[in-house]
């Protein structure tokens, strides 16, 4: 994560950088960045990038675009909150009656944020029982009078990581239950409740004017109809999880969801990516455990789809050195030689290569992890969770404990039969009563990058959602030249702004 003073802000530098290139190459890529407005939840979309060509920032997103309209209640979780920038980013967050902020800030940046932040709001660190363990979940949930609007994303609350960095986000809007509906075998509904009881907040009352006084606690988080969910929520939480808990969270939550999957027949054998912005000390029995679990599931001739091979993306020193800000950059990509240089993960490298999305320069401080062949995908997970055993567990006791030091949360977009697409919007008047855009049939969905070149038309019965991968797939290696980036080397060749690598001493 960030460990950096405010990187130096962009400047004029970046208009020579990531030029588009002629008129005509931008007007056929305007629809290119993200995915159109009638298929939001089926898919996600990539944060703004400040200073980049127009063609690079159509449907991405910005704060206010998020946190918009008549919020009743807001719970924002993340790991770093510079609350002025967050007020002046979002100044309708100061008219919510009632906000809850969890976070995982400590010492002098903590005492900051209970100066700064609003009287009304309230602070909660969660629970970090094992050493070395953050509050590193990024997301939001959004209390309407019409719903509830659920939103995972890979920013910290700073200005750099919504202006200046690659990043995804998801949301999905969703409905007050019904006064008669008890159901709760919602596999979302479930997974979200389980995680927040994780986080043991101190329960608080509040009226609101669709549902009177209710305690907000986990628990109250069942009012609303998930049912209409496109994504899976992957959890992690602190503790050495043993029996039926081992499988919910980490890579075993992974793990179970996938082995409950049928994909097509061209995923079997096919590779993996592994693309995150900090590298924990990992060894090559963790990394074969991890792979296990990422090629879970089954062919759709009943064969396992078998062990997939990983590649990681990571950005060379030369990618941080050129990119909008500098070798500034490099202080949120935060891994030691001592984790990036071991021998093994040599193999793995692969590069940066966001041209398609003009964001080569722009730094990934987004998390992804996928299973692909050629444009198709098998699934697509965005997530907080880095490579790192203390995000996603390390299984103990010969297999019969996992354990796991931070809070992690991620979607994981699957392959799904529909017989709509969800419509609902808790801010757009036009959509509050349009639950779902029923489509009359059964559609499967198929899920492809970008760069896709199928033929939508030939196969009517199947949805294309197209996710805003960003990076090449598949992924180029690393040449003889590319060096992984490590921020506590020297770096001597100067960066866009004229500064070495530490900026101090």
């Amino acid at each position: 994560e960030s460990f950096a003073e405010e990187s130096t802000s962009v400047t004029e530098v970046v208009s020579s950088l990531d030029s588009a290139g002629s008129s005509e190459r931008n007007k056929e890529r305007t629809h290119s960045v993200g995915p159109l407005k009638d298929v939001l939840p089926l898919t996600f979309r990539l944060m703004r990038v400040q200073g980049l060509p127009s063609w690079t920032n159509t449907s991405t997103v910005t704060i206010p675009d998020v946190i918009q309209g008549e919020v009743l209640l807001a719970v924002l979780s993340n790991y770093m909150v510079d609350m002025d920038w967050l007020l002046t980013a979002c100044p309708s967050l100061r008219k919510v009656p009632h906000v809850l902020v969890l976070h995982g800030e400590d010492g002098a940046s903590l005492e900051r944020l209970k100066k700064t932040k609003p009287a009304n709001w309230i602070l909660h660190k969660p629970p970090l029982p094992i050493s070395f363990g953050t509050h590193h979940s990024k997301a939001m949930l959004l209390v309407y009078p019409q719903g509830i609007r659920v939103v995972v994303h890979t920013a910290n609350l700073i200005h750099v990581d919504w202006n200046n960095k690659s990043q995804g986000l998801w949301t999905q809007d969703f409905p007050w239950k019904k006064a008669n509906d008890t159901s709760t075998n919602i596999g979302f509904e479930n997974d979200l409740v389980d995680y927040l009881r994780a986080l043991k907040w101190p329960e608080f009352r509040v009226n609101l004017p669709v549902a009177g006084d209710v305690n907000i606690n986990a628990a109250f988080f069942r009012k609303f109809d998930y049912s209409s969910s496109t994504v899976r929520l992957i959890g992690s939480v602190p503790g050495y999880h043993v029996g039926p808990n081992m499988k919910k969270w980490g890579h075993m939550k992974l793990r179970s969801v996938l082995e409950e999957c049928v994909f097509e027949k061209q995923f079997c054998k096919s590779p993996l990516i592994y693309q995150f912005s900090s590298l924990g000390s990992l060894d090559e029995k963790w990394m074969s455990e991890f792979a296990c679990s990422l090629s879970a599931g089954k062919a759709d001739d009943g064969s396992q789809l078998g062990i997939g091979k990983p590649l990681i993306v990571w950005p060379t020193v030369e990618d941080v050195r050129c990119s909008i800000e500098g070798y500034a950059a490099g202080s949120c990509i935060p891994s030691p030689q001592k984790n990036v240089e071991k021998d093994f993960l040599r193999k793995y490298w692969s590069r940066w290569k966001a041209d398609h999305v003009g964001r080569c320069r722009a730094m990934p401080h987004i998390k992804t992890f996928t299973r692909y062949n050629g444009q198709n995908i098998a699934w697509f997970l965005l997530t907080s969770s880095n490579l790192s055993k203390a995000a996603w567990g390390a299984l103990q006791k010969n297999n019969t404990q996992l354990m796991i030091r931070s809070y992690e949360l991620g979607v994981l977009f699957l392959p799904k039969t529909l017989q709509s697409v969800p419509q609902f919007s808790c801010t757009d008047k036009s959509r509050s009563n349009l639950d779902k855009l029923a489509l009359g049939k059964n559609i499967k969905t198929k899920l492809v990058t970008l760069c896709w070149k199928g033929d939508e038309e030939k196969d009517p019965s199947a949805e294309v959602v197209r996710l805003p991968v960003p990076y090449q797939v598949p992924p180029q290696l690393y040449g003889p030249e590319d060096v992984p980036w490590s921020w506590d080397r020297r770096y001597t060749k100067k960066d866009v702004y004229g500064s070495v690598w530490p900026r101090h001493g």
